[in-house]
């Protein structure tokens, strides 16, 4: 793990309680575990709980889960992991999603059905045709605690026989925090629907 973990690297811990995530810099490596300095204080999170942690890397987004042996003010030592693995942007777990929510952009504001979802993007239908070369805010409700607010440039957009139009966009200018919680979500959902 010490080859993949670097002292400087930005690390986003992903609890199951959205409101605990957290995100930090790794300040010390060593055979058993990793010191994080978070960004704020460690409220929610506990010691030897099982968490999920993300990591940028040149590599893609480091994924693992563990957890932190010992927490000092607003550090962590976290125990290296027994495997983990590399999420490319290709590889962001894609899964139906069907909400209706806005899409606004300055005054417009457009009346969105939600189709498909992925860490990377969104698929979703309406009855207005939209400006490709904008970016909109788009509220996204994952669940009655999980509320995110991404910003989405749409790529391709198609006009059905019945005339409304299904679009594909982007996100862009996300969070880290934003980002592993749509990774973590997908994934769970993902899952989910392969044990039924």
């Amino acid at each position: 793990m010490n080859e993949l973990v670097k002292v400087e690297q930005n690390v986003t811990i992903v609890p199951k309680e959205f409101k605990c995530a957290n995100m930090g810099i790794v300040t010390g490596v060593s055979e058993k575990g990793f010191l994080v300095k978070l960004k704020y204080p460690p409220k929610g999170l506990k010691e030897r709980r099982i968490y999920e942690f993300y990591s940028h890397t040149p590599n893609g987004i480091l994924f693992f889960t563990s957890y932190p042996l010992k927490i000092v003010d607003n550090e962590l030592f976290v125990i290296n992991p027994e495997k983990h693995r590399f999420l490319q942007r290709r590889q962001f777990t894609r899964v139906k999603f069907m909400i209706d929510t806005t899409m606004r952009y300055k005054g417009l504001v457009y009346q969105i059905t939600t189709l498909d979802l992925s860490a990377g993007g969104l698929k979703f239908m309406t009855d207005s045709s939209v400006d490709l070369d904008k970016e909109y805010v788009v509220d996204i409700v994952l669940n009655e605690e999980q509320n995110i607010e991404c910003m989405l440039q749409p790529i391709r957009m198609e006009k059905k026989e019945d005339g409304r139009f299904v679009l594909s966009g982007r996100f862009v200018k996300q969070s880290n925090v934003d980002k592993m919680t749509l990774i973590q979500y997908c994934m769970n959902k993902n899952m989910e629907a392969k044990n039924k």
